[in-house]
């Protein structure tokens, strides 16, 4: 079953297509791994899930739930991450949660769990503020997490991270699926983590989708076209490529 499905999903501004024609297929209970060069359309496509962005033309559902006409009830069902999280610098980062929680309607109980799920039980007392760049994304995974959603939507969640913060994460989001039943949907530029976290994968380019399903479909699709399988970064680099020499070189 999927629990999220796009139909011919575009997005164009003025003279600008984002998005163009997408048909995406996510499986419920698994990570999907969204991939692209930057300006792809991956945040694009995220923000109309998210109500951010309208589409211009095509359509979605999200478990069942048709966009627009369930807008509200879509958005119930999501915890989302979208590019750097923002966050009241003057209150703690327990104090930040606790507003979610009481906009969500949430036990009291769910912000600790969240902080801890992120590994930010320790700094809970310590204002925003003055958290590094990789304490602010676990704040922001903290913020999707609460509440456990069945649907996440995490975009570039390991930006800033250490490798230790990095291996985290990836082992946390690897979890969620088996510990909460959630589906999650995450776009990374690094490529090595997303072929260890995720079982499926979209990759875009200019808007376009050129490959949709499992690694090791994508593996036997690349060796059938002669392209590198030796990682997920070369065959990807291999299918980008490709696609910009078909376009007339544009990258």
């Amino acid at each position: 079953m999927y629990i999220i499905e796009t139909r011919h999903l575009t997005k164009s501004y003025a003279d600008f297509t984002a998005v163009s024609d997408v048909s995406l297929h996510i499986p419920k209970g698994t990570v999907y791994g969204f991939l692209g060069p930057n300006g792809a359309g991956k945040s694009t496509t995220m923000k109309m899930f998210l109500g951010l962005a309208r589409p211009t033309s095509g359509s979605f559902t999200v478990d069942g739930k048709k966009y627009p006409e369930n807008r509200v009830s879509i958005l119930k069902e999501i915890g989302s991450f979208i590019e750097a999280p923002a966050f009241y610098g003057n209150l703690t980062g327990e104090e930040n949660l606790e507003i979610v929680r009481r906009i969500l309607g949430l036990p009291k109980s769910s912000v600790s769990e969240a902080l801890e799920l992120v590994g930010l039980t320790q700094f809970k007392k310590r204002v925003a503020k003055k958290y590094s760049l990789g304490m602010k994304q676990r704040l922001g995974l903290a913020s999707a997490l609460i509440g456990k959603p069945p649907i996440l939507i995490l975009d570039e969640p390991t930006n800033g991270l250490d490798p230790v913060g990095i291996h985290e994460i990836r082992t946390l989001i690897r979890s969620l699926p088996e510990k909460f039943g959630c589906t999650v949907l995450v776009s990374s530029h690094l490529l090595a983590e997303v072929e260890l976290m995720a079982d499926n994968i979209g990759i875009l380019n200019h808007g376009h989708l050129l490959f949709e399903g499992t690694l090791d479909e994508l593996k036997a699709s690349a060796h059938s076209r002669g392209y590198p399988t030796y990682n997920l970064e070369e065959t990807f680099l291999a299918l980008i490529d490709a696609d910009n020499q078909k376009r007339g070189g544009e990258q």
